[in-house]
């Protein structure tokens, strides 16, 4: 299993970002797949869930600004980061959760 995340960067409160992670040596329509993100200093944290099929479910802390999304053709799971905060900084890390398998993440900085 390989993970590839990608779409993070440097961006102002209140802006967007779409975080992008590309999975390859399985087939994500079959597997539950979440993001994570850890902050300096501080512990991994769960931020979003979807599984085909299912009711995407989030982290209170993100909840109504961020949006989980799949794309089979493209083997990606998509987050849509809207409303950001400067708290929102952090390394995300998308994982199918039947893997131990952690890719590189992407950084994201929200900061004026």
């Amino acid at each position: 299993v390989q993970l590839q995340a990608s779409g993070g960067g440097l961006v102002q409160p209140g802006g967007s970002l779409r975080l992008s992670c590309v999975v390859s040596g399985i087939i994500i329509s079959g597997n539950t797949i979440d993001w994570y993100r850890q902050a300096p200093g501080k512990q991994r944290e769960w931020v979003a869930t979807i599984t085909p099929g299912d009711i995407p479910t989030y982290a209170d802390s993100v909840k109504g600004r961020f949006t989980i999304a799949i794309y089979n053709t493209e083997r990606a799971v998509t987050l849509q980061m809207n409303s950001l905060k400067p708290e929102d900084t952090a390394m995300y890390y998308c994982k199918p959760r039947r893997y131990n398998v952690w890719g590189q993440g992407t950084q994201v900085t929200v900061s004026s």
